[in-house]
């Protein structure tokens, strides 16, 4: 908040005539149905507004960050290429062409489980990453990678043969948030990591979602999962969208307000809407 007040204030006291207006910055999400926003009404929400570059017409997490920095008063233009249950070595390989080109910024979200055949190992994650990151700034060194760090699956947690299968709740995130690190710590582009998988353990551990979807969802609580316990509901992929954009810009989500536009438009209350750029803007406080 504080940021953005002083962002304006500068803009007022500088005279109309020495004004100028700087070009938008170009950023780009890279990632799978997590990013796209399957099985909920975020998947082709407001997909006008962001460059689908598969043509596929998706909107997404994509779409919601838009919303959110026209709203903050921010110029992006936002592009996305997803593509269902690939990891990121995938689009290294099989989307070059569509995504080896100059970016501001680059979003890049990895499969639910790091390795479809090994899940929870970090090698190719940690690699692929490494790959990617050294592709953009081939095309702009001052490029900013952001890591998605997602949320548990209810499925791989509460049923028998998950990997994670008879842990804690919040056990997975935490693990893919260590994983994202990992690969932070070897790409000099990786700028920064999204805690979204954390931020739904806050949400859990504070009473705004039930963390157990198998056993009802409680009066008053979100369920941040689909009907396939894998997935996010819209109220999950809401959650996913402020943390990125939180993390990417450095707004507080709060800035955004009860009464933000895109949580009105996908059937939020205002309290629902409040409690997740709350629970947003808590874990982006942590390190």
């Amino acid at each position: 908040m504080i940021r953005r007040l002083a962002l304006i204030a500068a803009a007022l006291a500088t005279p109309a005539g020495a004004q100028t207006t700087a070009p938008p910055r170009a950023i780009l999400f890279v990632g799978n149905s997590f990013t796209f926003g399957a099985n909920s009404a975020v998947h082709y929400w407001r997909a006008g507004s962001v460059n689908d570059l598969n043509g596929y017409g998706i909107g997404g997490v994509p779409a919601l960050f838009k919303a959110f920095a026209d709203q903050a008063g921010l110029s992006y233009t936002v592009s996305l290429e997803t593509e269902g249950g690939k990891t990121l070595g995938f689009h290294y390989r099989e989307r070059r062409q569509q995504i080896d080109r100059r970016w501001d910024t680059v979003v890049l979200q990895e499969y639910s489980t790091l390795d479809p055949q090994r899940p929870g190992n970090p090698a190719n994650y940690v690699a692929d990453v490494g790959r990617l990151g050294r592709m953009f700034a081939g095309r702009n060194p001052a490029v900013q990678v952001y890591l998605t760090a997602t949320w548990t699956r209810a499925d791989q947690t509460y049923r028998p043969g998950g990997r994670w299968y008879g842990r804690p709740v919040a056990q997975m995130a935490q693990e893919l948030r260590v994983a994202a690190d990992l690969a932070r710590a070897s790409t000099p582009q990786v700028a920064g990591i999204s805690p979204v998988g954390e931020a739904w353990n806050r949400a859990f551990a504070g009473g705004i979602a039930d963390p157990n979807p198998y056993d009802g969802v409680s009066f008053g609580q979100l369920d941040l999962w689909s009907w396939d316990q894998y997935h996010a509901s819209a109220a999950g992929y809401y959650l996913e969208a402020l943390v990125v954009f939180g993390r990417v810009t450095g707004v507080d989500p709060r800035a955004l307000g009860r009464g933000e536009r895109a949580a009105e438009e996908l059937g939020f209350s205002q309290d629902q809407t409040a409690a997740l750029q709350r629970i947003a803007s808590e874990q982006l406080a942590q390190p």
